[in-house]
């Protein structure tokens, strides 16, 4: 990889295209990949970068030819964004060849060197080429990723032909030309008589964005001309067999299973993978899809993290385009929210209305009547949904919204805004008397992948200390020897509680009966954060607690308790399920989220759906990165979990100011009188 930004020896790279110089993402990239962008005329020994073979792309060559420079081509990676570049979308990385440009066939590429003579036998290589192949397919992600993956495909047995963008680069310099679009669609049929024929449009075709060589006058017979937003690999999967000329879609038509049918030159070409209408004499190494994918994902690209501003692996560049495209498919029809406080529609605004700007209309009954007439969704705060909600929104989309598991650095009660958010369409989390999304992502098994992202999660989180709100936290005092036991107080009126304990408890009897059933033990009483700063009800005063306890700790760092004690015993609190990532015991009396699926000892019947026995790191896939949504404090932008930790574990998190505290006293005053609505 070329030197790193501050190293002495970056190289000088003249550019004459104003996308380089507009195009701040790819500046960036250059840049931290060891290119120092200049203006001016370049001496012998700099470099002049250009865009592929794109028109502007002769200024730059024919600089570079009469002054001595080397020449540099610059295109986008096969993973790009959301939506194609001519809406404005930056890159996820890029190609940086110093020999070509991968659709070029006239010329070895970088690509086709490295496909021609790396030795791609490295065992970590290929299985993260496997895995990348299998987590691409799993989140369906392609080049572009502005198609809607519930939207069926069509009946399965049908011939898939590609189209692609008139003018593109790849067909001319690919040795096809436009005819070669209209062979292609001749033979499909003559060489599959009695088959449905599929034309798939290409994106920037259906946006408009630039003319393709199909439209609907094609749709005759048995041939439909398909402009739909359909998954690619939803498409593959329902295929019988692929053509393409150069198309990206040839490539995942490989990964997906296929044999593809190219009539163009295409990189991927000529390895034993594609039947080659048009084969290039000089590639005859027969190669494997892990093969294939491991230079044109892992080896060959550079790939930026957006939010952290640094360049990174392929994977940590699929979990930020993870992160962007839940988050486009997930709002791009727009919400209605309901039941949102005044303090947090800013925080919910910037997660949820990226695509669309939140419209907030209160009473819900009010609420639903916008989203019917507006044709959104509905979010609504999950402790504000009416009883009677299910009959009356059967007929919309309907999300519950709470605050996620790793949340701030700070207390919500405080109004310190949420780092992450947690929507479902079953139910919520702490409701066991119903279904939720999150019992369903914890019941299945992990994406490819997803078990050792788990792993790393959970110790970073346990390596940086981290826990739901973080707080700035006493040092923790001496405690009495023996077997400890902490018990964690919770807020008295949350409803974790009224829903997920079999009888009305209180903190004073969670204490009394933990004191029951460990008559020798060390308890250890901590209070809930929220009810310490007078915030919450639930306080009890240290005579009534030391009756069962043996010591109450306040203001002490959640997680150096855990750490210090042998189990956990708890109704609902989530710092039992913080105890299961650090691997103590832990005890629940209630039915959290974590328990019943035979990671806890539990004293109250689980429900009969919860049958399924997950590993720890299946439980954490599911709590901590399938279930939650976060949003980098820095940049705005939606971001994995790993940069929320890295975030909270040095501080970078901007500070609330001084109005909140009153604004939360004041608030916790109003709340038992009236909603703060709009």
């Amino acid at each position: 990889m070329p030197q790193s930004e501050g190293q002495p020896d970056r190289r000088r790279l003249f550019v004459f295209n104003g996308g380089f110089l507009t195009g701040r993402r790819l500046r960036r990239i250059l840049t931290l990949a060891g290119y120092d962008l200049r203006l001016g005329l370049p001496e012998p020994g700099d470099l002049v970068g250009v865009w592929g073979r794109s028109p502007t792309a002769a200024r730059g060559e024919a600089v570079a030819a009469r002054r001595g420079a080397g020449l540099l081509r610059i295109e986008d990676a096969f993973l790009r964004s959301v939506h194609p570049g001519r809406r404005g979308a930056p890159p996820a990385g890029l190609l940086i060849d110093p020999d070509g440009v991968h659709f070029d066939s006239a010329t070895p590429s970088r690509v086709e060197r490295m496909l021609a003579t790396e030795p791609l036998d490295d065992t970590s290589i290929l299985q993260r080429a496997r895995d990348g192949i299998a987590r691409l397919k799993a989140l369906e992600l392609s080049k572009y990723n502005n198609f809607d993956p519930e939207l069926a495909a069509p009946p399965p047995g049908y011939v898939l032909v590609i189209d692609q963008t008139l003018g593109d680069a790849s067909i001319r310099h690919g040795a096809a030309r436009p005819a070669t679009f209209r062979e292609m669609l001749v033979i499909a049929q003559e060489e599959n008589p009695g088959a449905r024929v599929i034309i798939k449009a290409h994106p920037e075709t259906v946006q408009g964005l630039r003319a393709g060589h199909f439209s609907g006058a094609d749709a005759t017979g048995r041939v439909t001309f398909l402009t739909d937003p359909i998954s690619p690999w939803a498409l593959l999967e329902g295929a019988v067999a692929v053509y393409t000329v150069s198309s990206q879609l040839g490539l995942e038509a490989i990964l997906a299973g296929h044999r593809p049918r190219v009539f163009g030159q295409p990189f991927y070409a000529g390895w034993g993978l594609t039947q080659d209408e048009n084969p290039v004499p000089r590639r005859n190494r027969r190669l494997t899809r892990a093969q294939l994918f491991a230079v044109s994902h892992l080896l060959a690209p550079t790939w930026y993290d957006p939010c952290r501003d640094r360049l990174c692996r392929f994977e940590e560049a699929v979990d930020q385009m993870e992160a962007e495209t839940r988050a486009f498919r997930e709002d791009r029809a727009g919400h209605v929210a309901s039941g949102m406080r005044l303090w947090k529609r800013p925080a919910l605004q910037q997660m949820f209305g990226a695509q669309r700007r939140l419209i907030f209309a209160d009473p819900p009954a009010r609420a639903a009547t916008r989203a019917r007439a507006t044709g959104r969704s509905l979010l609504i705060w999950a402790g504000k949904e009416p009883a009677d909600w299910s009959a009356t929104c059967a007929d919309l989309q309907v999300r519950r919204v709470e605050d996620g598991f790793l949340r701030s650095r700070g207390l919500g009660a405080d109004l310190v805004p949420p780092l992450s958010l947690v929507t479902d369409r079953r139910g919520i989390y702490y409701d066991p008397t119903r279904p939720s999304d999150l019992e369903t992502l914890i019941a299945a098994a992990p994406p490819p992948g997803g078990a050792l992202r788990a792993e790393r999660l959970m110790a970073r989180l346990t390596a940086a200390r981290l826990s739901k709100y973080n707080l700035a936290a006493t040092a923790l005092p001496a405690l009495p020897q023996g077997h400890r036991i902490l018990v964690p107080g919770q807020v008295e009126d949350d409803a974790s509680i009224r829903l997920g304990a079999p009888q009305t408890y209180t903190n004073q009897t969670l204490l009394a009966e933990t004191r029951r059933l460990n008559p020798g033990s060390i308890i250890i009483f901590k209070p809930h954060p929220d009810v310490e700063a007078n915030l919450r009800p639930g306080a009890i005063d240290a005579e009534q607690a030391l009756r069962h306890a043996d010591m109450v700790v306040t203001g002490a760092d959640p997680v150096a308790l855990i750490e210090a004690v042998d189990e956990v015993w708890t109704l609902t609190s989530l710092l039992g399920f913080e105890a299961l990532l650090r691997g103590k015991a832990v005890t629940c009396l209630g039915l959290p989220f974590y328990a019943g699926w035979g990671l806890t000892r539990d004293l109250c019947p689980a429900p009969a759906r919860r049958q399924a026995r997950p590993a720890l790191v299946q439980l954490a896939h599911a709590a901590l990165i399938a279930y939650p949504r976060y949003i980098d404090p820095i940049t705005g932008h939606p971001c994995p979990p790993e940069v929320v930790v890295e975030r909270l574990a040095t501080g970078q998190i901007p500070r609330p100011g001084p109005g909140n505290r009153l604004l939360a006293k004041a608030q916790g005053a109003l709340a038992s009188l009236a909603p703060l609505w709009r």
